[in-house]
């Protein structure tokens, strides 16, 4: 009787169990209840797509108004043109890339001055506004010193030189390698009609190869443009301010004086029909000009007190300075523009009366300047190793200023070539000689030419 009541006990306990269970596992299985939401559900985020990390290459971007061209290579912009003006080269630094993947903006120091150049380049149809052609990108170039380019950009990878696989560069196969040219300007020519002060003192003039003694000593050289005719200044008295202004006739080997005075500095005129010098008169210098024909009728053109002329800019305008300004003055005499000197130096170089400034050949906004090093912590009072003179190109409109000759070298007396892209210039050495060098007008290629100063150049 009590084994059958603990069996009854144990199946009540059993029971019991199994219906706990079973509704749990029911309550487990049975979906939440949620309240219905007022709004329909939210969409779900697609994820982003991947963005290109790479930028056009192998572009030509060029505008008009001023007129460039920029070119963009593998790894960014590479070089900057502007008719008229020596190429900026360019250092590519980081591209950004909009979200769009239709837009870049490139940026690249200036190896010059060192300032960052800006390039924003869209993949949009573009038009010069001089031709019907549809390019593919339009760009925009931003510089600190020249302001904002508008253009557009094509692809041009003929102007690249050919990529080639690492596989195919074998760096022992010497005959694969070309040497690194000193200079990428190229088209130039070679003075044939030059003039010069030999290591004697002598004054030597020079067509092709033949060489002449043109006189035993003088100053202010210059060369007509056809090369056959040289004016120079024989100083008569080491006491006395009298000098004479000597033409050299290179056909016939004859100097004869032209004119005796207190005269300095002629230039021939652009067509060689006129010479402009510096004339002094009631205690000033003042511009004066003769006739190549008639050098016994001079006339003065401007009163004006000027410490020294620099040549003709065009057949009816001259350039010259005194300590404080630039004058451009036309042939009539008037003024047409005057430039602070202060402008044109900067705090760089100071402002002396022995100073030149040639105006280039071939683009009147682009002067050739040669002047010492200024006082001061950029200047020889504070660092003796520092060479005292240099040679600089300074662009009127955007106030562009760039050192050509090497900090090592104590450069003056800078000349353009006829062809504008070369400049020669006397360098003194430490030794105490001198010699001209020749530097193009980019900077590269700075070499010594001819033992010699004072070179001036006809053709």
């Amino acid at each position: 009787m009590l084994l059958r009541a603990r069996s009854l006990f144990f199946a009540l306990v059993v029971l019991v169990v199994l219906v706990a269970s079973s509704g749990s596992l029911a309550s487990a299985q049975a979906p939440a209840t949620t309240k219905k939401p007022n709004s329909s559900p939210t969409p779900a985020v697609a994820p982003s797509s991947p963005q290109s990390k790479h930028f056009p290459i192998l572009l030509l971007a060029s505008g008009n108004n001023p007129a460039w061209n920029l070119r963009i290579g593998q790894k960014g912009p590479e070089r900057l043109d502007r008719p008229g003006y020596p190429p900026i080269a360019l250092e590519p630094a980081e591209v950004e890339h909009d979200p769009s993947g239709q837009a870049w903006t490139y940026h690249a120091k200036d190896t010059v001055v060192g300032v960052t150049t800006t390039i924003h380049l869209a993949r949009e149809a573009c038009s010069d506004g001089m031709s019907t052609t549809k390019f593919t990108f339009n760009a925009v170039v931003e510089h600190p010193q020249l302001g904002t380019l508008k253009g557009c950009a094509r692809i041009a990878a003929e102007l690249f030189p050919r990529i080639v696989n690492q596989s195919e560069d074998n760096p022992d196969d010497a005959a694969k390698k070309k040497p690194i040219p000193e200079t990428t300007i190229t088209g130039f020519k070679v003075p044939t009609a030059v003039a010069y002060i030999n290591a004697a003192g002598k004054i030597v003039v020079s067509r092709g190869a033949v060489k002449k003694i043109a006189g035993p000593a003088g100053t202010d050289l210059a060369l007509s443009h056809d090369g056959k005719k040289l004016l120079y200044v024989r100083t008569d008295s080491k006491s006395a301010p009298e000098s004479a202004i000597v033409l050299y006739d290179f056909d016939s080997g004859r100097p004869r004086d032209l004119l005796h005075g207190s005269a300095r500095q002629p230039f021939w005129s652009l067509d060689d029909a006129r010479v402009a010098y510096l004339n002094s008169q009631d205690q000033k210098w003042q511009l004066w000009t003769f006739p190549a024909a008639a050098p016994e009728t001079p006339a003065s053109l401007y009163t004006g007190s000027i410490n020294a002329l620099h040549g003709w800019v065009d057949t009816h305008l001259l350039l010259a300075t005194d300590l404080q300004n630039a004058y451009w003055i036309g042939d009539d005499g008037k003024l047409t523009q005057t430039v602070p000197l202060r402008d044109i130096y900067g705090p760089t170089f100071e402002i002396r009366e022995s100073d030149t400034i040639r105006v280039n050949p071939g683009n009147p906004d682009l002067l050739l300047v040669s002047a010492n090093y200024a006082a001061g912590p950029l200047g020889t009072a504070s660092n003796p190793n520092r060479p005292a003179g240099g040679i600089f190109l300074y662009e009127l409109r955007t106030k562009r200023r760039v050192v050509l000759t090497p900090p090592e070298q104590s450069a003056s007396h800078a000349e353009w070539s006829r062809d504008g892209v070369q400049v020669f210039y006397t360098v003194r050495a430490a030794s105490g000689t001198s010699s001209t060098y020749r530097v193009f007008w980019d900077g590269s290629a700075s070499k010594r030419y001819v033992p010699a100063t004072d070179f001036v150049i006809g053709q």
